[in-house]
């Protein structure tokens, strides 16, 4: 089974864009496995750390090494990502020489309540995904309207046109996987 990293930029308890890749995960079943990546405990990037780098960089490191494909999934701040992906995306960066982002198949995704559904950020977030060098998916991309009734009482899509377009989006991504093995 192909395992993807997944990385919510939200810390928020009720955060959509964790329920929104909750959602995906359940859709993915049987042809991607989510292995969801812990961002909160990881401190603000300093190179300083790396003489006794911290538990929480080491295992995080760790989990994107061992992924086949990370998804990274944004909220939108102020017309950009969030804070939370731009410091995982440092710290998997360094030390020089020893980043965990070249050659691994990316896709970049988000949710929000407004019409936009991240477009901001996520082109905001691609410079900065393909400039550490994964292989990043361009097409589809999913800009989400976050709306709860398209959810049922378990988090799973039970709109059956959201559900088709997000798999399609899954199915795109699979297939991304595969080709840049």
């Amino acid at each position: 089974m192909t395992k993807v990293a997944v990385l919510v930029g939200s810390l928020r308890k009720d955060s959509i864009n964790r329920k929104f890749a909750e959602a995906l995960g359940k859709l993915a079943a049987g042809k991607l496995e989510f292995q969801f990546v812990e961002l909160g405990d990881l401190p603000l990037y300093n190179d300083d750390l790396w003489e006794n780098p911290p538990a929480a960089v080491t295992r995080f490191k760790d989990a994107i090494a061992a992924a086949d494909a990370v998804l990274f999934v944004t909220p939108e701040y102020n017309r950009t990502y969030s804070p939370v992906i731009m410091n995982a995306i440092h710290w998997g960066s360094r030390p020089w020489g020893k980043s965990v982002w070249p050659n691994k198949p990316s896709a970049i995704v988000g949710a929000t309540i407004g019409a936009i559904g991240t477009a901001a950020a996520q082109g905001a977030l691609r410079g900065l995904v393909a400039g550490v060098g994964t292989i990043l998916m361009t097409q589809p991309e999913v800009y989400f309207t976050y709306k709860p009734e398209l959810f049922d009482a378990h988090g799973a899509v039970a709109n059956e046109e959201t559900q088709a377009f997000l798999s399609n989006f899954l199915d795109k991504f699979a297939a991304w996987i595969d080709k840049t093995k």
